[in-house]
């Protein structure tokens, strides 16, 4: 069990490369089952959602080889169908897999996927998006078996909700169905269009991606290619929130600005200056952050809810008052009372966060609930004044490739502590 120890209330400079994005990463991955031959994936993080990504691969037939952040897979011998629920329990993304094995291999048995406890995040939408392809579906007793026994169909969907992961599911089934689908109601992340950036250089035919509507005409096969993903646009966010809040200056590289947009809005609310470059991004912060009146978490391109958690750490020590509203899920703030064991004055009713700026924050023992959660820890802790140690680490993990050393190159004290305890939780 490790644990991060911070020695806050230092503002923070310097500058630093920013990941590749996870949230491209996994789907492009899962993606990589359809291909003939061999792909590497370049600018790949090394994270725990990618290790457990790999062994998925890897059980199902695959064969991958890491190269620091070059992850190439061989999916030659991949015939498995069945995801065991040890390994879909470590990530919610697993069901990412869903629409591939079935594509791949006309059938597949999954159980409820994992990960962060942020809300019920139902796969309905994945669900019925496979139906609509064809496919034959039963659920039992915590499994879902899928089966398409006449090969997956072309088919006008409609999602209900621009759903990120139904959005991806659905392209990468549809890319080697029989015929076209359009579907509509798309989510338009960035890393939507990054998926079908690998998918079209594998042979596949996919048009309007990052749109409402994305069309997809599906091709016999797909070959290997080489790929690499775009840049984490939420840790990027994640480490402007820090700087932010302790009152510094840092230069991102490595990034594209254009994919932070409603973020930067927020920013320069506060009172930040922001200068954007073709692929780097610059803040500085004032003296004393502004409150933010209202936001309000949308599907892309409006406040992404996976940066809601450490923004709402930035304006603890803002002058006034804040509002955020959470709309996409529906228990994201489970980290709150963390933050206040750190002299954070919160309060939440329902999807309503309230957040009236403080002056000083405290260092504090606290403990990491989700992904985002422990990112907004980190945010905290860093402009804290005195120790704070935040434990279960691999919630933030998951996501974030080494933040101690990211956060070391911008002048943070943060370090990474191995307490020897013996543990029963998952990596």
């Amino acid at each position: 069990m490790s644990e991060y120890v911070i020695e806050g209330g230092h503002r923070l400079f310097g500058e630093c490369d920013v990941q590749g994005a996870k949230n491209s990463a996994l789907p492009i991955l899962a993606a990589t089952l359809l291909c003939n031959g061999k792909s590497t994936i370049k600018n790949c993080p090394e994270i725990l959602d990618i290790r457990a990504t790999t062994k998925i691969l890897e059980f199902l037939g695959c064969r991958t080889e890491r190269k620091g952040h070059f992850l190439t897979v061989d999916p030659s011998s991949a015939d498995g169908c069945e995801i065991p629920e040890t390994l879909m329990r470590e990530m919610r993304s697993s069901v990412i897999f869903l629409g591939a094995i079935l594509a791949r291999n006309g059938k597949v048995r999954l159980s409820t996927p994992g990960g962060c406890e942020i809300g019920l995040r139902p796969i309905d939408l994945h669900l019925d998006g496979m139906r609509r392809l064809g496919a034959e579906i039963k659920e039992e007793f915590g499994h879902i078996e899928c089966s398409a026994p006449e090969g997956l169909k072309g088919a006008n969907i409609t999602l209900s909700f621009p759903s990120v992961g139904a959005t991806e599911n659905i392209i990468i089934a549809a890319s080697v169905a029989k015929g076209t689908t359009t579907l509509r109601n798309a989510a338009c992340e960035p890393e939507i269009s990054d998926l079908a950036d690998f998918l079209n250089s594998c042979g596949a035919r996919i048009s309007g991606a990052g749109q409402g509507t994305v069309v997809i005409e599906g091709v016999k096969s797909l070959n290997g290619t080489t790929h690499s993903v775009i840049t984490d646009r939420i840790a990027a966010a994640t480490y402007l929130c820090a700087a932010a809040v302790t009152g510094g200056e840092i230069k991102l590289n490595n990034i594209i600005p254009a994919h932070l947009g409603p973020m930067i809005e927020i920013f320069e609310d506060t009172g930040c200056k922001i200068r954007t470059e073709s692929n780097n991004i610059r803040l500085k912060a004032p003296e004393r952050l502004r409150s933010v009146k209202l936001i309000r978490t949308m599907p892309y391109p409006g406040f992404p809810t996976d940066i809601q958690a450490p923004v709402v750490a930035m304006l603890t020590k803002a002058d006034g008052t804040s509002v955020l509203i959470e709309t996409i899920f529906e228990n994201r703030y489970k980290y709150i009372g963390e933050l206040v064991r750190l002299g954070a004055r919160l309060r939440v009713d329902g999807r309503m966060a309230v957040i009236e700026g403080v002056e000083r924050l405290h260092g504090a023992r606290v403990r990491t609930t989700d992904l985002r959660g422990g990112a907004a820890l980190i945010v905290a802790g860093l402009a804290a004044q005195g120790t704070t140690v935040i434990s279960e680490i691999r919630h933030i993990e998951r996501g974030y490739e080494a933040p101690e050393k990211i956060l070391g190159m911008l002048s943070a004290n943060i370090k990474r502590i191995d307490t020897g305890e013996n543990t029963d939780e998952q990596e």
